[in-house]
Parts: C-alpha cells; structure tokens; sequence
C-alpha cells in the first residue's frame, strides 16, 4: 500500500523514542527507538486504521497532501 498521509514526526523526550502522528486519520500515532522505525511502525498503524475503519464501514479521508497550520 502507498501511504500518502502526512506524517508529522518529532522526538518525545518523556517516551525516550521518536513519536509520528497522522493528523488526517484521527487518534492514529505510532513510535520508534529510531526515525527509520518509526516511520515503518507509523505505515503498519495507517494500515490497520483504514482496516478498521473499512470493517466498521467508517469512512476513510482521502489524503489531502501537505496541511497549513496556523
């Protein structure tokens, strides 16, 4: 599957591991030991969230691209 989500990835001091959150997939986050890891970790939860969402038939957001904060 091609992710075409917007990652947005940062250290966690307090969880001692690099933390990604998905904005556009609400509630979706994963961690890693490293960078690299956790952007695989981040891939496999995205996965599961739209699997989830397919069998609960929630709607699934179409990936917007780059978001703008304010």
């Amino acid at each position: 599957m091609s992710i075409k989500y917007e990652l947005i990835i940062y250290w966690s001091d307090e969880d001692e591991s690099f933390v990604v959150e998905v904005p556009e997939l609400p509630g979706c986050m994963a961690d890693g030991q490293n960078y690299e890891q956790a952007v695989t970790n981040a891939q496999r939860v995205i996965e599961e969230w739209i699997e989830t969402a397919r069998e609960l038939g929630r709607p699934i957001p179409e990936p917007r691209g780059r978001l703008f904060y304010a």
